[in-house]
């Protein structure tokens, strides 16, 4: 989860009028599928609502308890980690653990500003499962409990481990250079529009974890509210100048809105990827995958060497869907850094290889253990 912190600066894409250029080719190319006629826009109308209530409206709610109370108690997290001494390695890995990425790119900018040493950056990228841990958890909850408090004391080891062996740290550079994310500054009508979607979409998506038929009971409602709020977010991310984080000097409402429809982007498009796969190509993915079995934990953790949260998301879709096995998430869990790779790459290269590397080992060892002591967990 994006936090109050430093983030790396990055070159922000040329502007059409209050868009990104890049952002509004996509969300034009979600839209266009969403209002196509037949069979292809039924079924993507159909998966925007999907996203938007199953996971969307509850990064939405997470995000907004999180920034609320970080504002209502005047939280600094990178002066806690600062002043945390000998437990920096088990707060940056429960900051990795926390959902989304934002946590552990709080980690990562404490270690470019000389605040944090690098066994704590290893145990934050090491138990971050970035944004694919609220699909997780909207969709799985039972595996979530598994998955986020192992991430998390695989991070911690790890971390120590780091900070025992002195060949295996990495001094911090580029200290000082880390920037904050610009900032918005008043609450926007449309932060107070998307919180007014997600407010019902919370709803539908509480009622349906409960088991009770959403269609049934809301009707016509479920459409309007998942499509719309979908609509607001690829507005808000359109035309939004930030990358994945926010300064922690705006409203909380409007950190929730810019964050979550980051986040939905990429839902939405593991939800596309996996069922446009399906419905058009007629491929049997449980027989191709059950066919590799044995390098289905292995693909898992090299996916997750790749930066960002897209491809961590869609390896999370796959085992939601019955695809993959648990072993081949638990593996992707532990190796992905999500979005938080990105800023340790501009800040120091080498210290964020060095930090996939050691994230690889105990991947492979979680990985690996789950696949052949107890192959039929959480399947």
């Amino acid at each position: 989860m994006a936090t109050a912190a430093n983030t790396a600066s990055y070159d922000i894409p040329k502007l059409v009028g209050p868009f990104r250029m890049n952002r509004l080719i996509i969300a034009l190319v979600m839209l266009a599928l969403a209002v196509a006629p037949g069979i292809l826009g039924e079924l993507t109308r159909g998966l925007m609502t999907d996203a938007y209530v199953q996971v969307s409206s509850f990064v939405a709610a997470t995000l907004l308890l999180f920034y609320g109370a970080e504002r209502v108690f005047n939280f600094d997290i990178g002066t806690s980690l600062k002043n945390a001494k000998g437990w920096q390695v088990p707060l940056s890995a429960l900051l990795g653990a926390t959902p989304g990425c934002g946590g552990a790119v709080v980690v990562v900018a404490a270690y470019s500003s000389g605040n944090v040493g690098f066994g704590a950056v290893v145990a934050a990228l090491t138990a971050t499962m970035g944004d694919a841990a609220f699909l997780l958890i909207a969709t799985r909850p039972d595996a979530a409990i598994v998955v986020l408090p192992l991430s998390f004391a695989v991070g911690i080891i790890s971390g120590w481990i780091v900070d025992a062996v002195s060949g295996l740290n990495m001094p911090a550079t580029n200290t000082g250079q880390c920037e904050l994310a610009p900032l918005i500054g008043e609450t926007r009508i449309k932060d107070y529009l998307f919180l007014a979607f997600a407010i019902p979409g919370l709803a539908i998506g509480v009622t349906q974890l409960a088991g009770y038929d959403v269609e049934q009971i809301y009707g016509s409602v479920l459409p309007v509210v998942g499509l719309a709020g979908t609509a607001v977010g690829l507005f808000i991310w359109s035309t939004s100048t930030l990358q994945a984080m926010t300064n922690g000097n705006d409203s909380p409402v409007t950190r929730m809105a810019e964050e979550t429809a980051f986040i939905s982007v990429w839902v939405i498009g593991a939800y596309l990827a996996y069922d446009y796969l399906v419905a058009f190509t007629g491929l049997d993915l449980e027989t191709t995958f059950s066919a590799v079995a044995p390098l289905l934990p292995l693909i898992g953790i090299l996916i997750g060497l790749v930066p960002g949260c897209g491809p961590q998301v869609l390896v999370t879709t796959l085992y939601v869907n019955g695809l993959i096995p648990f072993a081949a998430l638990v593996g992707n869990a532990i190796s992905n850094d999500g979005d938080a790779l990105f800023p340790a790459i501009a800040l120091n290269p080498k210290a964020a290889l060095w930090a996939t590397v050691y994230s690889t080992i105990p991947a492979l060892i979680v990985g690996y253990g789950f696949y052949f002591l107890a192959p039929g967990f959480m399947n």
